[in-house]
């Protein structure tokens, strides 16, 4: 596999919030008033997820993602559901990134999280506890507007430091420096800026599906609900704002989406018997 020579080029690239702005008509969701500054390019993103998704997959014992190959039916689901929105045309970084899905079957943890470059990765745990399609694609949307918005490097940016990111997208990283990123982006806690950017991506991205556009609240009232004595981790890495679902539902007001329509074809119940859950 070829490396990636990083240069003081790459740095030069400096990338800036602005897509994130409330003044943006292609992403009009709430600025934050964390540092503005990427030092890495879209197509380093596509790398440092390649790479991370290549050590999550092969690590079956932490990460036991099913085949897609020897799993069709639940795959096909959610592939129809990430197109619906990819179809949306709200994604600024739609053509750019992977937008790729996999599937860990871990009926006990109620998680989902996307890698930069779109590697997306969803727990059965969380199917489980959800009602219908709209509900996960609330939760597609908003892990879906982490990667659109750059949230994720942004975050590893300030945890681990660039010299290590530089490294994995160099291909020079050790396999135990892999280990820990995959391991750190399971867990991520994303700010409470990001997380309300990433509730309001998923209302303008379900606005141009047949979805609610405000499933991303019906998600966390659901996953409050379901949460019992625990919380679940979808929630302990996604911290609230404070008001979240009033967030989303102005949101979605702000756009004028419908927050009542039904999908054509739910196929939420086949989902989840064809996952044995």
């Amino acid at each position: 596999m070829k490396k990636t020579i990083i240069t003081i080029a790459t740095f030069i690239t400096i990338l800036t919030l602005t897509n994130c702005g409330s003044n943006n008509p292609n992403n009009p969701v709430s600025g934050c008033t964390d540092p503005p500054i990427v030092l890495f390019t879209l197509n380093d993103d596509r790398q440092l997820g390649a790479q991370v998704a290549t050590e999550i997959d092969g690590n079956k014992a932490e990460y036991p993602t099913l085949d897609s190959a020897s799993n069709p039916v639940p795959y096909r689901i959610l592939y129809k559901m990430r197109d619906k929105i990819l179809n949306s045309g709200k994604l600024k970084n739609k053509d750019e990134f992977a937008w790729r899905l996999r599937i860990i079957k871990d009926d006990a943890t109620q998680n989902a999280f996307c890698t930069p470059g779109g590697y997306i990765y969803i727990y059965t745990g969380i199917i489980k506890v959800l009602d219908n399609e709209s509900q996960l694609a609330g939760v597609l949307g908003h892990e879906m507007g982490h990667a659109d918005l750059r949230h994720s490097v942004r975050t590893m940016q300030n945890t681990y430091g660039t010299q290590l990111l530089i490294q994995i997208i160099a291909g020079s990283g050790t396999a135990a420096q892999l280990a820990t990123l995959a391991d750190g982006l399971r867990g991520l806690k994303n700010s409470r800026c990001h997380e309300t950017q990433a509730d309001e991506s998923s209302v303008n991205y379900l606005s141009g599906t047949d979805y609610p556009c405000n499933s991303a609240a019906k998600f966390f009232e659901k996953i409050v609900a379901a949460g019992g004595s625990s919380t679940p981790v979808i929630l302990s890495t996604h911290p609230d704002p404070g008001n979240r679902v009033e967030i989303i539902n102005k949101k979605a007001t702000e756009v004028g989406c419908s927050i009542d329509k039904t999908p054509a074809n739910d196929e939420y119940t086949l989902l989840k018997s064809s996952l044995g859950i």
